[in-house]
Protein backbone atom coordinates (compact mmCIF):
# COMPACT_ATOMS: atom_id res chain seq x y z
CA UNK A 1 0.00 0.00 0.00
CA UNK A 2 1.24 3.48 -0.90
CA UNK A 3 0.76 5.81 2.07
CA UNK A 4 1.47 9.54 2.20
CA UNK A 5 1.57 11.22 5.60
CA UNK A 6 1.37 15.01 5.68
CA UNK A 7 2.05 17.11 8.77
CA UNK A 8 3.32 20.49 9.92
CA UNK A 9 5.91 18.93 12.23
CA UNK A 10 7.70 15.66 12.82
CA UNK A 11 10.57 14.73 15.09
CA UNK A 12 13.50 14.79 14.94
CA UNK A 13 13.32 17.49 12.25
CA UNK A 14 10.81 19.87 13.83
CA UNK A 15 8.74 19.38 16.96
CA UNK A 16 6.61 21.53 19.24
CA UNK A 17 4.56 18.85 20.99
CA UNK A 18 2.93 15.46 20.77
CA UNK A 19 2.18 15.73 17.05
CA UNK A 20 5.91 15.79 16.38
CA UNK A 21 6.39 12.57 18.36
CA UNK A 22 3.56 10.83 16.50
CA UNK A 23 4.94 11.90 13.14
CA UNK A 24 8.29 10.38 14.03
CA UNK A 25 6.92 7.03 15.16
CA UNK A 26 3.78 6.33 13.10
CA UNK A 27 5.39 6.54 9.63
CA UNK A 28 8.20 4.25 10.78
CA UNK A 29 5.74 1.73 12.22
CA UNK A 30 3.72 1.69 9.00
CA UNK A 31 6.89 1.32 6.92
CA UNK A 32 7.81 -1.82 8.87
CA UNK A 33 4.66 -3.55 7.60
CA UNK A 34 5.53 -5.63 4.50
CA UNK A 35 4.16 -4.24 1.26
CA UNK A 36 3.89 -0.62 2.42
CA UNK A 37 5.58 2.35 0.78
CA UNK A 38 5.50 5.34 3.11
CA UNK A 39 6.22 8.99 2.27
CA UNK A 40 6.28 11.78 4.88
CA UNK A 41 5.97 15.42 3.73
CA UNK A 42 6.97 18.27 6.07
CA UNK A 43 7.73 22.00 5.69
CA UNK A 44 11.39 22.87 5.17
CA UNK A 45 11.80 25.10 8.21
CA UNK A 46 14.89 27.19 8.86
CA UNK A 47 16.03 24.86 11.66
CA UNK A 48 15.90 21.92 9.25
CA UNK A 49 17.56 23.77 6.39
CA UNK A 50 20.48 24.83 8.57
CA UNK A 51 21.03 21.41 10.18
CA UNK A 52 23.95 19.72 8.45
CA UNK A 53 22.90 16.33 9.84
CA UNK A 54 20.08 16.17 7.28
CA UNK A 55 21.46 15.28 3.87
CA UNK A 56 19.07 16.44 1.16
CA UNK A 57 18.88 16.95 -2.57
CA UNK A 58 16.54 19.17 -4.56
CA UNK A 59 14.51 16.91 -6.82
CA UNK A 60 12.21 19.44 -8.48
CA UNK A 61 10.69 22.91 -8.25
CA UNK A 62 7.48 24.49 -9.51
CA UNK A 63 4.84 27.08 -8.65
CA UNK A 64 1.89 26.46 -6.36
CA UNK A 65 -1.15 28.66 -6.94
CA UNK A 66 -2.80 30.09 -3.84
CA UNK A 67 -5.73 32.34 -4.64
CA UNK A 68 -4.26 35.02 -6.90
CA UNK A 69 -0.69 34.17 -5.80
CA UNK A 70 1.85 32.00 -7.55
CA UNK A 71 4.35 30.82 -4.96
CA UNK A 72 7.62 28.98 -5.45
CA UNK A 73 7.83 25.40 -4.20
CA UNK A 74 11.03 23.40 -4.05
CA UNK A 75 10.99 19.71 -3.14
CA UNK A 76 13.89 18.50 -1.03
CA UNK A 77 14.42 14.75 -0.70
CA UNK A 78 16.00 13.47 2.52
CA UNK A 79 18.78 11.01 1.72
CA UNK A 80 19.93 9.67 5.09
CA UNK A 81 16.88 8.13 6.75
CA UNK A 82 17.18 4.38 7.06
CA UNK A 83 13.86 3.10 8.43
CA UNK A 84 12.05 2.82 5.10
CA UNK A 85 10.25 6.19 5.29
CA UNK A 86 10.97 8.56 2.42
CA UNK A 87 10.85 12.15 3.68
CA UNK A 88 10.25 15.15 1.43
CA UNK A 89 10.50 18.76 2.61
CA UNK A 90 8.46 21.55 1.00
CA UNK A 91 10.87 24.45 0.50
CA UNK A 92 9.64 28.03 0.43
CA UNK A 93 11.84 30.78 1.83
CA UNK A 94 8.99 33.21 2.46
CA UNK A 95 6.67 30.83 4.34
CA UNK A 96 9.12 28.53 6.13
CA UNK A 97 12.89 28.91 5.85
CA UNK A 98 12.82 32.70 6.30
CA UNK A 99 11.04 32.56 9.67
CA UNK A 100 13.50 32.66 12.59
CA UNK A 101 11.03 31.86 15.37
CA UNK A 102 8.89 28.92 16.41
CA UNK A 103 7.00 26.65 14.03
CA UNK A 104 3.70 28.41 14.73
CA UNK A 105 2.62 31.84 15.89
CA UNK A 106 3.07 34.07 12.85
CA UNK A 107 0.23 36.36 11.84
CA UNK A 108 -0.07 34.66 8.46
CA UNK A 109 -0.15 31.06 9.73
CA UNK A 110 -3.45 30.52 7.93
CA UNK A 111 -1.90 31.44 4.59
CA UNK A 112 1.33 29.55 5.33
CA UNK A 113 -0.39 26.25 5.98
CA UNK A 114 -2.99 26.71 3.25
CA UNK A 115 0.01 26.93 0.94
CA UNK A 116 1.55 23.86 2.57
CA UNK A 117 -1.62 21.79 2.16
CA UNK A 118 -1.77 22.57 -1.54
CA UNK A 119 1.99 22.23 -2.03
CA UNK A 120 1.86 18.73 -0.48
CA UNK A 121 -0.47 17.55 -3.24
CA UNK A 122 1.67 19.26 -5.88
CA UNK A 123 4.75 17.57 -4.36
CA UNK A 124 3.24 14.09 -4.45
CA UNK A 125 2.26 14.59 -8.06
CA UNK A 126 5.67 16.02 -9.02
CA UNK A 127 7.67 13.14 -7.50
CA UNK A 128 5.34 10.56 -9.04
CA UNK A 129 4.00 9.20 -5.76
CA UNK A 130 0.24 8.87 -6.15
CA UNK A 131 -0.80 7.28 -2.86
CA UNK A 132 -3.58 4.86 -2.14
CA UNK A 133 -4.12 6.70 1.16
CA UNK A 134 -3.26 10.14 2.46
CA UNK A 135 -3.17 10.62 6.22
CA UNK A 136 -3.13 14.31 7.24
CA UNK A 137 -3.04 15.91 10.67
CA UNK A 138 -4.63 18.81 12.56
CA UNK A 139 -5.68 22.16 11.13
CA UNK A 140 -2.36 22.82 9.40
CA UNK A 141 -3.14 20.15 6.79
CA UNK A 142 -6.93 20.32 7.05
CA UNK A 143 -7.23 21.72 3.54
CA UNK A 144 -5.70 18.60 1.98
CA UNK A 145 -8.99 16.64 1.79
CA UNK A 146 -10.82 19.78 0.66
CA UNK A 147 -8.39 20.43 -2.19
CA UNK A 148 -8.10 16.77 -3.13
CA UNK A 149 -11.85 16.29 -3.46
CA UNK A 150 -12.18 19.39 -5.65
CA UNK A 151 -9.24 20.89 -7.53
CA UNK A 152 -6.98 17.80 -7.43
CA UNK A 153 -9.58 15.06 -7.92
CA UNK A 154 -8.44 14.17 -11.44
CA UNK A 155 -4.80 13.59 -10.44
CA UNK A 156 -5.72 11.55 -7.36
CA UNK A 157 -8.82 9.77 -8.63
CA UNK A 158 -8.45 6.67 -6.46
CA UNK A 159 -6.76 8.22 -3.41
CA UNK A 160 -8.62 8.14 -0.09
CA UNK A 161 -8.01 10.63 2.72
CA UNK A 162 -7.91 10.13 6.48
CA UNK A 163 -7.94 13.27 8.61
CA UNK A 164 -6.63 12.95 12.17
CA UNK A 165 -7.48 15.38 14.97
CA UNK A 166 -4.75 15.62 17.59
CA UNK A 167 -5.97 18.81 19.26
CA UNK A 168 -9.41 20.14 18.43
CA UNK A 169 -8.79 23.41 20.27
CA UNK A 170 -6.86 24.76 17.26
CA UNK A 171 -9.13 24.64 14.21
CA UNK A 172 -7.70 27.03 11.62
CA UNK A 173 -10.07 29.98 11.77
CA UNK A 174 -9.93 32.80 9.20
CA UNK A 175 -12.16 35.65 8.03
CA UNK A 176 -14.77 35.00 5.34
CA UNK A 177 -12.64 36.88 2.76
CA UNK A 178 -9.96 34.21 3.20
CA UNK A 179 -12.06 31.83 1.11
CA UNK A 180 -11.64 33.87 -2.07
CA UNK A 181 -8.41 35.71 -1.34
CA UNK A 182 -6.29 32.72 -0.29
CA UNK A 183 -8.05 29.41 -0.74
CA UNK A 184 -9.30 29.91 -4.29
CA UNK A 185 -11.81 27.07 -3.92
CA UNK A 186 -14.91 26.54 -6.07
CA UNK A 187 -17.86 28.60 -4.89
CA UNK A 188 -19.96 25.53 -4.08
CA UNK A 189 -17.55 24.66 -1.26
CA UNK A 190 -18.17 27.90 0.63
CA UNK A 191 -20.81 26.33 2.90
CA UNK A 192 -18.47 23.46 3.70
CA UNK A 193 -15.79 25.87 4.89
CA UNK A 194 -18.14 28.33 6.62
CA UNK A 195 -18.78 28.35 10.36
CA UNK A 196 -20.55 31.32 11.89
CA UNK A 197 -19.61 33.58 9.00
CA UNK A 198 -15.90 32.68 9.14
CA UNK A 199 -13.71 30.05 7.48
CA UNK A 200 -13.02 26.99 9.65
CA UNK A 201 -10.45 24.70 8.05
CA UNK A 202 -10.98 21.79 10.44
CA UNK A 203 -14.71 21.80 9.68
CA UNK A 204 -13.91 21.57 5.98
CA UNK A 205 -11.60 18.61 6.61
CA UNK A 206 -14.15 16.74 8.72
CA UNK A 207 -16.80 17.08 6.05
CA UNK A 208 -14.43 16.28 3.14
CA UNK A 209 -12.32 13.39 4.44
CA UNK A 210 -13.23 9.75 3.82
CA UNK A 211 -12.51 8.92 7.46
CA UNK A 212 -11.84 11.08 10.51
CA UNK A 213 -9.76 9.74 13.39
CA UNK A 214 -8.52 11.04 16.68
CA UNK A 215 -5.88 9.82 19.06
CA UNK A 216 -7.85 7.71 21.54
CA UNK A 217 -11.12 5.82 21.61
CA UNK A 218 -12.55 7.77 24.55
CA UNK A 219 -11.62 11.15 23.04
CA UNK A 220 -13.52 10.23 19.87
CA UNK A 221 -16.66 9.79 21.99
CA UNK A 222 -15.96 12.92 24.04
CA UNK A 223 -15.81 15.05 20.90
CA UNK A 224 -19.57 14.59 20.50
CA UNK A 225 -20.04 16.84 23.55
CA UNK A 226 -19.71 20.65 23.64
CA UNK A 227 -17.47 20.49 26.73
CA UNK A 228 -14.66 18.93 24.66
CA UNK A 229 -15.38 19.88 21.04
CA UNK A 230 -14.78 23.64 21.07
CA UNK A 231 -17.83 24.30 18.91
CA UNK A 232 -17.46 21.38 16.50
CA UNK A 233 -19.66 18.90 18.38
CA UNK A 234 -22.55 19.32 15.92
CA UNK A 235 -20.30 18.84 12.89
CA UNK A 236 -18.70 15.74 14.43
CA UNK A 237 -22.07 14.31 15.44
CA UNK A 238 -23.28 14.70 11.86
CA UNK A 239 -20.17 12.85 10.71
CA UNK A 240 -20.06 10.30 13.53
CA UNK A 241 -20.33 7.46 11.01
CA UNK A 242 -16.78 8.15 9.86
CA UNK A 243 -15.19 9.12 13.20
CA UNK A 244 -13.11 6.66 15.21
CA UNK A 245 -10.30 6.74 17.76
CA UNK A 246 -6.91 5.02 17.71
CA UNK A 247 -4.83 5.40 20.85
CA UNK A 248 -1.26 6.51 20.17
CA UNK A 249 1.76 4.45 21.09
CA UNK A 250 5.15 5.53 22.38
CA UNK A 251 8.67 4.92 21.13
CA UNK A 252 9.55 1.90 23.23
CA UNK A 253 13.13 1.94 21.98
CA UNK A 254 13.75 5.46 23.27
CA UNK A 255 11.68 5.01 26.41
CA UNK A 256 13.31 1.82 27.60
CA UNK A 257 14.69 1.55 31.16
CA UNK A 258 16.85 -1.39 30.08
CA UNK A 259 18.87 0.72 27.61
CA UNK A 260 18.13 4.44 28.19
CA UNK A 261 21.51 6.25 28.23
CA UNK A 262 20.02 9.13 30.24
CA UNK A 263 19.41 7.12 33.44
CA UNK A 264 22.05 6.02 35.99
CA UNK A 265 20.93 2.40 36.35
CA UNK A 266 19.24 0.08 33.88
CA UNK A 267 16.48 -2.31 34.84
CA UNK A 268 13.61 -4.40 33.53
CA UNK A 269 10.26 -5.43 34.99
CA UNK A 270 12.04 -8.31 36.73
CA UNK A 271 14.76 -6.10 38.24
CA UNK A 272 12.69 -2.98 38.93
CA UNK A 273 13.14 -3.12 42.70
CA UNK A 274 16.93 -2.65 42.65
CA UNK A 275 17.30 -0.57 39.48
CA UNK A 276 14.56 1.89 40.26
CA UNK A 277 15.85 2.40 43.81
CA UNK A 278 19.22 3.43 42.37
CA UNK A 279 17.57 5.80 39.89
CA UNK A 280 15.42 7.30 42.66
CA UNK A 281 18.36 7.98 44.95
CA UNK A 282 20.35 9.59 42.13
CA UNK A 283 17.37 11.71 41.10
CA UNK A 284 16.70 12.92 44.65
CA UNK A 285 20.33 13.95 44.93
CA UNK A 286 20.31 15.64 41.51
CA UNK A 287 17.29 17.84 42.26
CA UNK A 288 18.27 18.64 45.86
CA UNK A 289 15.77 16.49 47.75
CA UNK A 290 16.77 14.32 50.72
CA UNK A 291 17.73 10.81 49.63
CA UNK A 292 14.97 8.84 51.36
CA UNK A 293 14.33 5.39 49.95
CA UNK A 294 10.97 4.88 51.67
CA UNK A 295 9.50 8.33 51.01
CA UNK A 296 7.34 8.15 47.88
CA UNK A 297 8.46 10.54 45.16
CA UNK A 298 5.55 11.98 43.15
CA UNK A 299 6.55 13.49 39.80
CA UNK A 300 5.21 15.42 36.83
CA UNK A 301 6.80 16.16 33.45
CA UNK A 302 4.44 18.58 31.77
CA UNK A 303 3.71 21.85 30.08
CA UNK A 304 2.64 24.18 32.88
CA UNK A 305 -0.78 24.92 31.38
CA UNK A 306 -4.21 25.02 32.99
CA UNK A 307 -5.70 22.16 31.00
CA UNK A 308 -3.01 19.85 32.41
CA UNK A 309 -4.86 19.90 35.73
CA UNK A 310 -2.35 22.10 37.52
CA UNK A 311 -5.13 24.09 39.15
CA UNK A 312 -6.11 20.90 40.98
CA UNK A 313 -2.56 20.26 42.11
CA UNK A 314 -2.19 23.86 43.28
CA UNK A 315 -5.42 23.49 45.25
CA UNK A 316 -4.35 20.34 47.12
CA UNK A 317 -0.53 20.58 47.21
CA UNK A 318 -0.05 22.13 50.65
CA UNK A 319 -2.72 19.98 52.25
CA UNK A 320 -1.17 16.88 50.70
CA UNK A 321 2.30 17.79 51.95
CA UNK A 322 0.96 18.45 55.45
CA UNK A 323 -1.05 15.24 55.69
CA UNK A 324 1.18 12.74 53.86
CA UNK A 325 4.79 11.65 53.97
CA UNK A 326 5.84 12.29 50.35
CA UNK A 327 8.03 14.33 48.02
CA UNK A 328 6.99 16.23 44.89
CA UNK A 329 9.08 16.99 41.79
CA UNK A 330 7.85 19.11 38.88
CA UNK A 331 9.62 19.56 35.51
CA UNK A 332 8.29 21.92 32.85
CA UNK A 333 7.72 25.45 31.63
CA UNK A 334 4.58 27.34 30.72
CA UNK A 335 2.16 29.81 32.26
CA UNK A 336 3.77 32.29 34.64
CA UNK A 337 1.25 31.69 37.43
CA UNK A 338 2.12 27.99 37.63
CA UNK A 339 5.85 28.53 37.29
CA UNK A 340 5.71 30.95 40.22
CA UNK A 341 3.47 28.70 42.30
CA UNK A 342 5.84 25.76 42.16
CA UNK A 343 8.89 27.95 42.74
CA UNK A 344 7.21 29.32 45.86
CA UNK A 345 6.13 25.85 46.97
CA UNK A 346 9.71 24.57 46.63
CA UNK A 347 10.97 27.51 48.67
CA UNK A 348 8.35 26.83 51.36
CA UNK A 349 9.06 23.07 51.47
CA UNK A 350 12.73 22.77 50.42
CA UNK A 351 13.03 19.19 51.71
CA UNK A 352 9.77 18.05 50.18
CA UNK A 353 9.39 19.85 46.84
CA UNK A 354 11.67 20.48 43.84
CA UNK A 355 10.60 22.61 40.88
CA UNK A 356 12.71 22.51 37.72
CA UNK A 357 11.28 25.22 35.49
CA UNK A 358 13.08 24.20 32.33
CA UNK A 359 12.96 21.90 29.30
CA UNK A 360 15.38 19.01 29.71
CA UNK A 361 14.81 15.68 27.96
CA UNK A 362 17.57 13.90 29.86
CA UNK A 363 16.14 14.98 33.22
CA UNK A 364 12.67 13.95 32.02
CA UNK A 365 13.94 10.40 31.44
CA UNK A 366 15.55 10.34 34.88
CA UNK A 367 12.27 11.53 36.42
CA UNK A 368 10.33 8.75 34.70
CA UNK A 369 12.90 6.26 36.01
CA UNK A 370 13.32 7.67 39.51
CA UNK A 371 9.74 8.58 40.39
CA UNK A 372 7.37 6.34 42.29
CA UNK A 373 4.05 7.98 41.37
CA UNK A 374 3.24 9.97 38.23
CA UNK A 375 0.58 12.70 38.52
CA UNK A 376 -1.49 13.54 35.44
CA UNK A 377 -4.79 15.20 36.47
CA UNK A 378 -5.45 16.73 33.02
CA UNK A 379 -8.77 18.47 32.49
CA UNK A 380 -8.84 16.94 29.03
CA UNK A 381 -6.26 14.78 27.26
CA UNK A 382 -6.82 13.60 23.67
CA UNK A 383 -4.31 10.81 24.20
CA UNK A 384 -1.39 11.69 26.42
CA UNK A 385 2.04 10.10 26.14
CA UNK A 386 3.56 10.86 29.54
CA UNK A 387 1.44 8.35 31.42
CA UNK A 388 2.61 5.60 29.07
CA UNK A 389 6.23 6.76 29.34
CA UNK A 390 5.91 6.68 33.13
CA UNK A 391 4.43 3.17 33.18
CA UNK A 392 7.19 1.99 30.87
CA UNK A 393 9.63 2.93 33.66
CA UNK A 394 7.48 1.45 36.44
CA UNK A 395 6.14 4.76 37.77
CA UNK A 396 2.52 4.29 38.83
CA UNK A 397 0.14 6.88 37.31
CA UNK A 398 -2.63 8.81 39.06
CA UNK A 399 -4.83 10.30 36.31
CA UNK A 400 -8.13 11.98 35.57
CA UNK A 401 -10.24 9.42 33.68
CA UNK A 402 -10.60 11.40 30.47
CA UNK A 403 -9.59 10.85 26.84
CA UNK A 404 -6.55 8.67 26.33
CA UNK A 405 -5.88 8.58 30.06
CA UNK A 406 -9.06 6.54 30.52
CA UNK A 407 -8.03 4.19 27.70
CA UNK A 408 -4.45 3.58 28.86
CA UNK A 409 -4.87 3.59 32.66
CA UNK A 410 -7.67 1.25 33.77
CA UNK A 411 -8.25 1.76 37.51
CA UNK A 412 -6.67 -0.48 40.11
CA UNK A 413 -8.42 -1.28 43.38
CA UNK A 414 -7.15 -0.41 46.87
CA UNK A 415 -4.75 -3.35 46.75
CA UNK A 416 -3.36 -2.41 43.34
CA UNK A 417 -5.21 -5.21 41.55
CA UNK A 418 -7.22 -5.15 38.35
CA UNK A 419 -5.77 -2.10 36.67
CA UNK A 420 -2.66 -0.06 35.89
CA UNK A 421 -3.03 3.01 38.12
CA UNK A 422 -5.37 5.17 40.15
CA UNK A 423 -8.05 7.35 38.58
CA UNK A 424 -10.68 9.92 39.50
CA UNK A 425 -13.85 10.66 37.53
CA UNK A 426 -14.99 14.17 38.48
CA UNK A 427 -12.65 17.04 37.75
CA UNK A 428 -12.20 18.54 41.20
CA UNK A 429 -9.38 18.85 43.68
CA UNK A 430 -10.85 16.68 46.42
CA UNK A 431 -11.40 13.72 44.11
CA UNK A 432 -7.88 14.13 42.75
CA UNK A 433 -6.44 14.24 46.25
CA UNK A 434 -8.36 11.11 47.26
CA UNK A 435 -6.93 9.24 44.24
CA UNK A 436 -3.40 10.33 45.24
CA UNK A 437 -4.03 9.25 48.83
CA UNK A 438 -5.20 5.81 47.70
CA UNK A 439 -1.96 5.39 45.75
CA UNK A 440 0.14 6.63 48.68
CA UNK A 441 -1.69 4.26 51.00
CA UNK A 442 -0.79 1.33 48.76
CA UNK A 443 2.84 2.47 48.72
CA UNK A 444 3.07 2.86 52.49
CA UNK A 445 1.04 -0.12 53.66
CA UNK A 446 1.18 -2.72 50.89
CA UNK A 447 4.56 -2.44 49.22
CA UNK A 448 4.18 -5.88 47.68
CA UNK A 449 0.94 -4.77 45.98
CA UNK A 450 2.65 -1.57 44.80
CA UNK A 451 5.55 -3.53 43.30
CA UNK A 452 3.11 -5.88 41.56
CA UNK A 453 1.40 -2.84 40.04
CA UNK A 454 4.75 -1.47 38.86
CA UNK A 455 5.55 -4.82 37.25
CA UNK A 456 2.19 -4.91 35.48
CA UNK A 457 2.71 -1.37 34.17
CA UNK A 458 6.11 -2.25 32.77
CA UNK A 459 5.01 -5.31 30.81
CA UNK A 460 2.24 -3.50 28.88
CA UNK A 461 2.69 -3.20 25.11
CA UNK A 462 2.57 0.54 24.43
CA UNK A 463 4.56 0.22 21.20
CA UNK A 464 3.40 1.67 17.89
CA UNK A 465 2.89 -1.81 16.45
CA UNK A 466 -0.64 -2.05 17.84
CA UNK A 467 -1.96 1.35 16.64
CA UNK A 468 -0.18 0.94 13.29
CA UNK A 469 -2.16 -2.26 12.76
CA UNK A 470 -5.38 -0.39 13.55
CA UNK A 471 -4.47 2.34 11.05
CA UNK A 472 -3.95 -0.34 8.44
CA UNK A 473 -7.39 -1.81 9.16
CA UNK A 474 -8.95 1.60 8.54
CA UNK A 475 -6.89 2.15 5.39
CA UNK A 476 -8.15 -1.18 4.03
CA UNK A 477 -11.70 -0.23 4.94
CA UNK A 478 -11.42 3.08 3.07
CA UNK A 479 -10.03 1.37 0.00
CA UNK A 480 -12.43 -1.57 0.10
CA UNK A 481 -9.50 -4.02 0.05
Amino acid sequence: MRIAILASEGAPYAKSGGLGDVMEALPAALARIPGNEVVLVLPYYKKIKENAAYQVERVCEFETTLGWRKQYCGVMKLLNRTDGVQVYFVDNQYYFAGRPGAIYGDMDDGERFSYFSKACLDTLSAVGFIPDVIQCNDWQTALVPVYLKSIYREGFANTKVMYTIHNIEYQGWASSSFFDDVLGLPWELRDRMDMGGSVNMMKGAIESADLVTTVSETYARELMYPYYAHGLDGILSDNAWKLTGITNGIDTNTFNPATDPNIPAHYTADTVLVGKAQCKAALQQEVGLPVEENTPLMVMVTRLAGHKGLDLLCYVARRLLQEENCQLLILGTGEAQYEQFFKDLAAEYPNRVAAKITFNLGLAARIYAGGDIYLMPSKSEPCGLSQMNAMRYGTVPVVHATGGLRDTVPPADENGNGGLGFTFQSYNGDDFMWAVKRCLNLYHHNREGFRALQYRDMIQDFSWGVPAGKYMELFHRMLGW
